[in-house]
């Protein structure tokens, strides 16, 4: 026959497609620092420059972000209980309708790129999104007139503790005992700082655990309608879809509840500049999440929340004159910690999936060579 797999349907597909297979593999072997850290000296010194771009990129969005979310925080705080302006609900909603505004704007000119999403994946996806985000905003904001920015703080760190309990009911999240055991650690953390609280406020903390509840089934249900069908959206397009169905949702809440105690109040202060320059921040706030997380990852994003959590205890402090006992420290130092190892866990089973798969590759290597390597003969 003269030639090997002449008489074979697709023989020279299958050679090809192994031979492909094979480089492909190395390529990314090569490309990629070797578990001995030995890399050629040309290849790091021409990398060098890129890398340190890179993280200058990325401790610029983590600050960003830091500066951002405190000056959010602080400024509702200052609207809600110092300006004259205590409706949470009319806040949100103005919020929602700026970012609204801005991102159609953006989109529509042509200044930023969408995406073209049909109505079904809207509504089966971005609404659910949508009311899940319209709750934590809501409720969220709500718990400022009753608590202090300091306890609030506080009681966020129980968000991984809601993360995993929604993730592991909806299964995105894998029950391990030993995670179980650390989340369990940070609810006795945050029940110490709780006991230390001298303005303890039950309706506030129901609120602020509505938020927590709310926040972590948005970010599971993320996981589950947006990347499990590809849907990749920028900082302005996610606002662009999610912010006018937040809006929508808002609506309820705000007839039913505010409309009539903000039009029948005499003494509510709108200040156009306050309104204006809060909702502007909102508004930078939204877009330096979505710049963290596409720049680093939802990890880093944990990482800078703890060090942002710390700076609002301590503004809440100086600048609000809220009180922090020595309990609310000391238990909050507990769910710190906690919290802390948490990251430090997620990261070492991220890195360990990292190198499972890179010894898999490494494995199919020398066998894609020798089945390449036989058809040549």
């Amino acid at each position: 026959t003269g030639k090997r797999g002449h008489n074979v349907p697709g023989g020279g597909a299958g050679r090809r497609a192994s031979r492909e297979s094979a480089a492909s593999i190395r390529a990314r072997r090569s490309s990629s620092p070797s578990p001995l850290g030995r890399t050629d000296t040309k290849t790091t010194q021409a990398a060098a420059p890129s890398l340190l771009r890179e993280a200058l990129v990325a401790y610029g969005c983590v600050g960003l972000w830091i500066f951002f979310s405190g000056a959010v925080i602080t400024y509702n705080k200052f609207l809600l209980s110092v300006a004259g302006f205590p409706y949470p609900i009319t806040l949100t909603l103005w919020h929602m309708l700026f970012c609204s505004t801005i991102a159609f704007a953006l989109v529509r000119s042509g200044w930023v790129k969408s995406i073209d999403m049909e109505f079904d994946t809207y509504v089966s996806a971005i609404v659910p999104i949508g009311a899940c985000y319209a709750v934590s905003l809501w409720v969220g904001n709500a718990a400022y007139l009753h608590l202090s920015v300091s306890f609030i703080q506080m009681l966020k760190a129980l968000m991984p503790v809601a993360v995993f309990l929604v993730g592991s009911l909806m299964g995105v999240e894998k029950f391990e005992l030993a995670r179980l055991a650390n989340m369990s650690l940070i609810a006795v953390g945050v029940a110490i700082a709780s006991f230390g609280e001298i303005n303890f406020n039950v309706f506030g903390v129901a609120l602020q655990m509505g938020s927590i509840v709310a926040e972590s089934i948005r970010l599971t249900l993320v996981q589950l309608l947006l990347q499990s069908r590809g849907l990749k959206l920028n900082p302005i397009t996610t606002l662009y879809y999610v912010s006018p169905c937040c809006f929508v949702f808002l609506l309820v809440p705000f007839f039913g509840l505010e409309l009539l105690k903000v039009v029948n109040d005499d003494d509510v202060l709108v200040n156009p500049f306050y309104m204006i320059t809060n909702a502007a921040v909102a508004f930078c706030l939204n877009m330096a999440v979505f710049l963290l997380i596409g720049k680093t990852s939802a990890l880093s994003m944990n990482v800078a929340g703890v060090i942002k959590d710390w700076a609002l205890i301590g503004i809440s402090f100086f600048v609000f004159g809220d009180p922090v006992s020595s309990v609310n420290l000391g238990g909050y130092l507990v769910a710190f910690l906690a919290v802390c190892y948490y990251n430090y866990d997620k990261y070492r089973s991220k890195n360990r999936e990292v190198q499972e798969e890179r010894a898999r590759q490494d494995e199919l290597v020398p066998m894609l060579s020798v089945v390449s390597g036989s058809e040549k003969d």
